[in-house]
Parts: C-alpha cells; structure tokens; sequence
C-alpha cells in the first residue's frame, strides 16, 4: 500500500493588494508638477548623501577656502587676518556657493551619458520637473555650504555688524543667486557630450568671473577698464548685496543690482534650458 502524499496548496494571493495592483486595469494618476518636483528634488539630496565628492563640495569645500583665503591674503592686504576677514568673508561665501554650483550641470551630464535621462523622458511626468527638482534639490547643498562659511568665519573672528538678521538675509541673496546661476550649468550640461567637458568648460568660464570681481579687493584702486568690467560682473552684484546684508547697509540700488543680475542669468540661460531640453526630448 502505498503512503498517501499530502500535497499543501500554495497560498492564494489573489487577494492581496500589490496583486490587485498589478491586475487593475486603472492607470496611476498622474504625479502633478510640484509632486514630481519634489520626487526629482529628494534624489537629488540623496545622491549627495551617497556621493562623498558633492558632500566635501558642501562642507569640506568653505571650510578650506575660507582658511586659505583669509590667512594668505589676510596680513599682507590689511595688516590683520581679523581685519581682513570682515571685508572677506561675504565674498568667500559666494565664491564657496558659486564653485559649488557646478556641480549641478555635471550630475545632469552624468544622467544623460548612464542613459538615466532618457528612462525619465519616457515617465507620464511634467517633463521640467526634472530639472526643476534637481535644482531645488541643489538649493539645500547651497545652503548648507554657505552656512558652514560663516560658522567658519564667526570662529576665526568675522563679526557681522548686522547680527543674526543680516547673515540670514546675506545666506537667502546667495543661495538665490546660486540657483539662478544654476541655470548655466543646466544649459551646459544638456549641451556638452562628457561629463568632463562640463567640469573643465565651467571651470574656464567661473575663474575669471571670481577673481574680476569684488570677492578679495575693491574695485577702487583698479584701472578704470578694469573697473567697468567688475562693475558688470554678476558675481560682483551679489558678493555687493551680501556684503552690505551682513554689514546693516543695503540699499535699493543694491537690491537692484542683484534682481538684474539673477533675472538675465534665469532669463537667457532658463531659455536656452528650456531649447536643448526640448530638442532632447524629439530626438
């Protein structure tokens, strides 16, 4: 006689939701534009926790410029490091932020070339969500950098006449001039082939704007040429700006300086964006 087998069912799982899920014949709604904004914005914060490059970009980065800067040139154009650093340090923020920035236009490149790009074109989305929310992402590693600028600036002595109030008001004009500077990075990331290319053409394009600026001297004892090329700088319109928020003596026509500055940048190279990203999603 032979033992009977004894044969246990599998359980069903017809009832379960993820499988009603699947065997739905309704699509998910689709995700609204602040809610893919989001989605894009919160991958882009979690890449920087995962990539210790951008990390050191946010934090390791203004701890060694605002160093270096301060004691090399700090004795020999004021006769004091302290004294120096209360002209420097608004400038270092936004030189920390800008180079910084940078960065935004390469992690979009590397998107595009691992083929990660094309996987979010095909997504029932709000297609400029994905840039949109890469760039608010990026708005918290601005912040955080130049957070970290004026901590390192308050230990090594730097005392804002303003107070707490005008470094806020200072932090806020940078972290908007960052992102609205973003924007060529953007342009540039959808334009170029490597990610090196971004890297090394953003390089040759921001050095020559930091340092024809306000960031380390005055304009004043400059020839005047030179003084009407910083004059138009952009960089220079916002190290004013901070400047004058963290000393208690913004003006109007500071404030204005800087809007123009933000708005040209956002204007032009938003549009030039919007144009490759456009001839990106035909192709």
């Amino acid at each position: 006689m032979n033992p009977t087998r004894t044969v246990e069912s599998a359980p069903s799982t017809a009832g379960t939701p993820v499988t009603a899920t699947l065997l739905s014949r309704d699509r998910p709604a689709r995700p609204g534009p602040l809610a893919a904004s989001v989605a894009f914005a919160w991958r882009a914060l979690v890449r920087v926790r995962r990539n210790p490059q951008q990390l050191f970009d946010a934090v390791g980065f203004p701890v060694m410029t605002t160093l270096v800067f301060t004691y090399l040139f700090g004795g020999a154009l004021a006769g004091s490091t302290r004294e120096y650093l209360q002209h420097l340090l608004p400038g270092i923020v936004v030189l920390s932020v800008v180079m910084i920035s940078m960065n935004t236009g390469v992690a979009l490149n590397v998107d595009i070339s691992k083929g990660v790009f094309d996987r979010f074109r095909s997504m029932s989305l709000w297609q400029p969500s994905v840039l949109v929310g890469s760039l608010l992402g990026d708005l918290v590693r601005y912040a955080v950098a130049a957070t970290v600028t004026v901590l390192v600036g308050l230990a090594l002595g730097f005392r804002p006449a303003d107070g707490l109030r005008g470094v806020v008001v200072g932090i806020l004009l940078v972290v908007v001039f960052a992102f609205s500077l973003a924007w060529v990075w953007t342009a540039l990331g959808l334009a170029a082939t490597k990610p090196e290319i971004v890297m090394n053409v953003s390089g040759l394009a921001v050095f020559p704007l930091l340092f024809l600026s306000n960031i380390f001297v005055g304009p004043d004892t400059m020839p005047g040429w030179l003084q009407a090329a910083v004059g138009v700088n952009p960089i220079t319109r916002a190290v004013t700006a901070v400047r004058h928020a963290m000393a208690g003596t913004l003006t109007a026509g500071d404030l204005t300086g800087y809007a123009v500055a933000c708005a040209a940048l956002i204007l032009v190279f938003g549009s030039i964006t919007g144009v490759l990203y456009n001839r990106r999603r035909q192709t």
